[in-house]
């Protein structure tokens, strides 16, 4: 079983779907001859040819809509934005049309096309580079939202949501496209969307996290444990939109203590409505105030802070030691 990177599982994705099923193509700005900003895309223009595999011109709306009507007519259209802070140019289609188009033709089109985005911090890039802004997608009907942890669930998640017949906004975490490798199976894998999973088993607390975060937040509960006798249950949110609210309640009713975890902003993100959840379903079984450790409410900054801004090891500790000691 191959080892890869999270670049490497996704090309291995968009590869062996555009082999399987000639109605998958990918457009974006420098997916073709440059094999993108990143290489997720790399030598899929010289398997697939120019027709299947599109460079197209700086327009973000342009490639969203043009993806809208590829869909609406039959093709598999993945569209990669450069940057998830870039996508706002493209917001018209994607809140006006893409979300709204099985809904307004009362089922007529459906709009199978996903919309890659690399995403978030840390890694010395300028701020509109850096943002974790998936509460803007979450929080559009229409729209499923994922995000991957892993080079393994990022190929099945993309996988999953290639094939889905509905439009998926697929944000990539850069922090960790190439961190670190994972073997993945050449035969296929898919992973449901709209489910998490848990990544390691406890009774004493619930750590809960996605995308980048989700490995500071697994090394806080090897240290808890390690240092502290403390076995916090982490769980992988996986998809943020929509959410898997079954598995982190009942993780919440065994152990009564929850931390969230992620880099977007403090107020108004996805913690918000975890909590919510959890206080809606829950609340007799929680132990403790339930804690946030997130990005701040300013922009993202320069490099020189960006750590800072970031959730890290210490604060995840901070806040699960707050959560024990209530």
């Amino acid at each position: 079983m191959p080892e890869l990177t999270m670049v490497e599982a996704l090309n291995l994705a968009l590869k062996q779907e555009m082999e399987k099923d000639d109605r998958v193509m990918v457009l974006g700005e420098d997916v073709g001859v440059d094999g993108g900003v990143f290489r997720v895309t790399d030598g899929l223009i010289d398997a697939f040819g120019k027709e299947r595999v599109m460079d197209t011109p700086l327009a973000e709306g342009v490639i969203v809509g043009a993806s809208l009507g590829m869909a609406a007519y039959g093709l598999r259209p993945v569209c990669e934005m450069q940057f998830s802070g870039f996508s706002y140019f493209a917001m018209h289609q994607v809140e006006g049309h893409v979300s709204r188009l099985r809904w307004r033709s009362q089922g007529r089109y459906t709009v199978p096309m996903v919309i890659r985005m690399p995403y978030g911090a840390g890694v010395h890039a300028l701020e509109h580079h850096s943002e974790s802004k998936e509460i803007y997608y979450a929080h559009t009907p229409g729209l499923k939202m994922v995000i991957p942890s892993s080079p393994r669930n990022a190929r099945a998640l993309l996988v999953s949501a290639i094939r889905d017949p509905d439009p998926v906004v697929f944000f990539e975490p850069k922090l960790i496209y190439r961190a670190f490798r994972e073997e993945v199976p050449e035969e296929e894998e898919t992973f449901p969307l709209g489910k998490s999973r848990i990544l390691r088993e406890g009774n004493d607390l619930t750590l809960i996290a996605y995308g980048a975060m989700l490995h500071r937040t697994l090394e806080a509960a090897a240290r808890l444990s390690e240092e502290e006798g403390v076995e916090a249950e982490v769980i992988d949110l996986v998809t943020i939109h929509p959410l898997d609210d079954k598995l982190f309640t009942e993780s919440a009713r065994k152990t009564g203590r929850i931390v969230i975890v992620h880099e977007a902003h403090r107020s108004f993100g996805p913690a918000g409505e975890i909590m919510a959840r959890l206080i809606e379903k829950s609340f007799f079984y929680l132990e403790a105030p339930i804690q946030r450790v997130t990005g701040f409410d300013v922009i993202v900054p320069f490099f020189a802070r960006e750590q800072d801004y970031l959730p890290t090891v210490p604060r995840i500790l901070a806040a699960a030691r707050q959560a024990l000691s209530a």
